[in-house]
């Protein structure tokens, strides 16, 4: 059977762990984290090593934390994103201090990837169902030589990826109703449920209303190893595109891929999942998906641990 990796982007971790450390807070019944569920998940749905984006200063405590522990079950790599990570001729802007967004990230994994992939956050809880389907797709549907580069991605219900506690960001998916394959990706802030509707804010801080079975991105693509040349040849012009004095933008994954697609150079397969979304966007969601991992092991969903 074709070889396929999971990627988890995790290089947004603190430096410290703790109760601070939201990618490190214990949901799971034995003191597992979201990252724990993810894995399982992805090992169940056949995926054969994991890949971790982290940064070099946080190396050691995150192998003691859960890479050596995954270890122990499958093949496990590292990958570091750094800020100074840049092409021949880029120096980092004075006042910059954050890496360069999710396409840097993957991409920083390019030596490590050599076959289809999925690519997730480390702090999103995203269930079995879109783990199974973009794994299914990588090896029994996916093109790896088409001249168009062949992906896929997991759609989500945006009503099941609100939080009660505040707003989040999400890709706001249309497709084409025909073929299942995505038209575009729009990036949509502040969406929370508010006055009877589910309302956000586009890029120019309009407000928009959304519908609550509205398929968005949560980050879960399903890839071709080529990609990873795409995003190293497309470094240089984000960089070249940045206004003078501009510390904050970033090389975004789903933007790039929307692009591609708006070019004809991408066919991205809209894998629809009715799975729920969990993730510690705040303080006060800690308690609720405790709950609902409580709830998930209770009906036999997860096993009390998952790798025994």
């Amino acid at each position: 059977m074709k070889e396929t990796a999971l990627v988890i982007m995790a290089a947004g971790i603190g430096s410290r762990y703790g109760k601070g450390i939201k990618q490190l807070a214990k949901v799971g019944p034995c003191g597992e984290i979201i990252m724990d569920y993810s894995i399982h998940d992805a090992l169940e749905a056949g995926f054969d090593k994991v890949i971790f984006i982290i940064r070099k200063d946080i190396e050691e405590e995150f192998r003691a934390v859960i890479g050596d522990r995954i270890a122990r079950h499958a093949k496990v790599e590292y990958a570091f994103q750094d800020l100074h990570d840049l092409p021949v001729g880029y120096t980092v802007p004075e006042g910059r201090t954050k890496p360069w967004g999710t396409a840097q990230a993957v991409l920083c994994a390019k030596h490590l990837i050599d076959c289809p992939f999925i690519v997730i956050n480390a702090d999103d809880f995203y269930g079995a169902d879109g783990f199974r389907k973009i794994h299914d797709y990588l090896v029994n549907d996916m093109d790896e030589s088409a001249e168009v580069l062949d992906m896929c991605m997991a759609g989500f219900i945006l009503g099941n990826t609100l939080s009660d506690n505040g707003t989040v960001a999400r890709g706001v998916c249309r497709a084409d109703e025909t073929t299942g394959e995505l038209i575009s990706v729009t990036e949509t802030y502040e969406i929370g449920r508010r006055d009877g509707g589910i309302f956000g804010k586009d890029k120019a801080g309009n407000t928009v209303s959304l519908e609550e079975g509205s398929r968005v991105s949560m980050n879960m693509w399903g890839l071709p190893a080529r990609i990873l040349d795409v995003l190293e040849e497309g470094f240089p012009t984000f960089l070249d595109s940045l206004e003078p004095g501009d510390i904050k933008s970033e090389y975004l994954l789903p933007n790039i891929i929307d692009q591609l697609i708006k070019a004809g150079k991408a066919r991205v397969k809209l894998l629809e999942t009715s799975g729920k979304w969990y993730g510690v966007t705040y303080a006060e969601d800690r308690a609720y998906v405790e709950e609902a991992m409580r709830r998930m092991t209770e009906e036999g969903i997860y096993k009390e641990r998952l790798f025994g």
